[in-house]
């Protein structure tokens, strides 16, 4: 059972969060893992937008009798209440997800701020949950063979380092700027979140004619080893905005012409699953 995080400290889009999408849905089709995706937004649906449309989750079952004043459109809320309060089992997690692949994946939205609260109850609220998300990451991490946490920055500096300090694996999803590629250079020798194995730097939204293409990037940064990409990709990008991953995911699945962009997104996306389960692997061994 492992976490494994994606993250940036930069204010800038990397395409941090579809990198998450991407990797959760291509591990959850090729892998038999139990995997969450858990979302750390707030107020923000690029996950949800592309799984579901806005219906009422799956019924709660026993559970929804005893906590019937829980919205279960949005899980994080009720459920982090129960966290805090110490009041669940880690399998009670699977109740408020949305499941996409059953036995495979579900997903655990962010903080939507829902109802008739002012923006300053909204965001009172949301710091309430980010204070249940390390222990909620740690229960989960009991249940499901993966935990996927798409660390949002408003969660706060100090839950970001606890969750980034638990993790097994630590995604950095950089940009192809050069203000962000000297960035990573700089801290790689002084952040002990970079520095360390538990690191994976992965190059989001990457563009191909960038002056900064791959090659280039590995000879600036002065990297030993091949460093991730996952290439922007237009059919992927419209299919997160309208429901569509899965089907796009699965009708991509044998694609055979290597010339063809979505031929290397789906490539680059798999060398990125394998490289995790990789360093998973080898972090495992090295802890024996």
């Amino acid at each position: 059972m492992s976490i494994v995080t994606f993250w940036n400290d930069d204010k800038e889009q990397t395409g941090k969060t579809l990198t998450a999408v991407a990797v959760a849905t291509k591990m959850a089709i090729e892998h038999n893992y139990k995997i969450l995706l858990l979302s750390t937004s707030y107020r923000e649906n690029t996950i949800k937008n592309c799984f579901w449309v806005d219906t009422v989750q799956k019924r709660l079952g026993n559970l929804a009798l005893k906590n019937n004043n829980i919205a279960v459109e949005n899980g994080i809320e009720g459920l982090s209440k129960l966290v805090l309060s110490n009041k669940i089992q880690p399998s009670l997690i699977t109740d408020y997800t949305k499941v996409i692949f059953k036995n495979r994946l579900e997903v655990l939205n962010g903080y939507s701020g829902g109802g008739d609260l002012s923006d300053e109850e909204k965001w009172h609220n949301y710091k309430k949950v980010t204070e249940c998300y390390v222990e909620l990451v740690k229960l989960a991490n009991q249940y499901y063979d993966m935990v996927l946490v798409d660390i949002d920055n408003q969660v706060g500096k100090d839950v970001r380092e606890q969750l980034l300090e638990i993790a097994n694996v630590n995604v950095l999803v950089l940009s192809q700027r050069l203000e962000s590629l000297n960035r990573y250079k700089e801290l790689k020798t002084t952040d002990k979140n970079i520095m360390g194995p538990k690191c994976i730097p992965v190059i989001g939204k990457y563009n191909k004619a960038s002056k900064y293409n791959k090659k280039n990037i590995i000879r600036y940064l002065e990297e030993k080893k091949d460093i991730n990409i996952i290439p922007f990709n237009t059919l992927f990008f419209e299919a997160a905005e309208e429901t569509g991953v899965t089907e796009f995911f699965l009708k991509m699945r044998d694609i055979k012409d290597k010339t063809d962009d979505n031929y290397i997104f789906m490539s680059e996306v798999f060398k990125l699953v394998t490289n995790i389960i990789t360093r998973l692997k080898d972090l495992q061994m090295r802890m024996r």
